[in-house]
This record gives C-alpha cells, structure tokens and sequence, in this order.
C-alpha cells in the first residue's frame, strides 16, 4: 500500500491533498483485470522480497500519458497509439537505474537497460486507432516504439523490444 501511496504522490505531486488522489491508486490491488504487474528487487543488502505493483487500466490511465502516430512492421498503414512512456513509468515509480525485463503473455521477453530508454522512445501503449487492444490483436498492452520519428527506432534491437501483450515488468539492480 505504501508504494501505491507512493506511486501516486508521485504522479500528482507531493502538494496535492491526498482526498484528491483517486482512490484506486490507494489500493494495494487493482480493481479491474490487472493488466501489468512491476517487480521491483531492491538493491539494498538485507532488503528482503521483492516489491510488486500491479496496475489495472484504470491506473494506468492516470497517468500521464502521451500519444504518436506511426507505422509498424507488424500492421498496415499509418497506427496511432496512446499509452503512457515507459521511462515515465519507472520515473513515477522512483527506478533510476537497472535493467527491464520484460514479459509478454506468451513467456516471450526483452531486457532492455534503464540507461537505454527516451524520454520520446518506448510507450506501453493502451490504445490503438482509438480503441484498447485486444490480446488477438497484440493487446491488452503493447510496447511500442516512434518508428517513424528516427531512424534510431528502426533496428532490429528495437523491432525485438517491441513486445506485444505485455503483462510484466521485472527491475533488477
């Protein structure tokens, strides 16, 4: 519960009265279907477990989110996308360093190193062409990358970064 209080403090900012912060960032779970679950190891020797968050929709809408039209190896024609950046995410969260690991439902899985990510990279994104994403068509969660915005995008490193039906996230120091 701490680390949602956290998490959401955050978001808002530390003068925002706390009867103002929904209430769903306040649970120790989500309400709706979770749809990612964040891991995070701490450092610290003797730290003990491994802290982890889960988000539904709901909460991760409410956080800041951007949005960018792109076209992808994997659909036809221009994609818009609306989502919230994935180095926004680990900011909220208070992950400065490490690595990701991401996993996908199908076990398939990245790592992608907290030093790599932009500030206008990597966006979990939530919606495609208005809609949210059903897990057929890459969904609930797809992480997704301004492709056409700079040639840096269009590798193949990032092409495999660029999983879909995301549904877990694990930090490690």
């Amino acid at each position: 519960m701490r680390l949602i209080l956290a998490f959401a403090i955050m978001v808002l900012g530390a003068t925002a009265p706390r009867a103002e912060m929904p209430a769903k960032l306040l649970l120790s779970a989500p309400e709706g279907r979770m749809l990612l679950e964040i891991v995070i190891t701490d450092p610290a020797p003797g730290a003990g477990a491994a802290r982890t968050v889960r988000l539904d929709e709901a909460m991760l809408r409410f956080l800041p989110s951007e949005a960018f039209s792109t076209s992808t190896i994997w659909t036809e024609g221009v994609q818009h996308f609306r989502g919230v950046r994935l180095r926004t995410l680990m900011d909220c969260l208070g992950i400065r360093d490490g690595v990701l690991t991401l996993t996908a439902k199908n076990e398939y899985l990245v790592e992608i190193p907290m030093a790599e990510l932009r500030g206008d990279g990597a966006l979990v994104a939530y919606e495609r062409n208005g809609r949210p994403m059903e897990t057929r068509d890459k969904g609930p969660l797809w992480l997704v990358y301004p492709y056409d915005a700079d040639p840096a995008f269009r590798t193949e490193t990032v092409y495999a970064q660029s999983i879909w039906q995301l549904d877990r996230i694990e930090v490690t120091p």
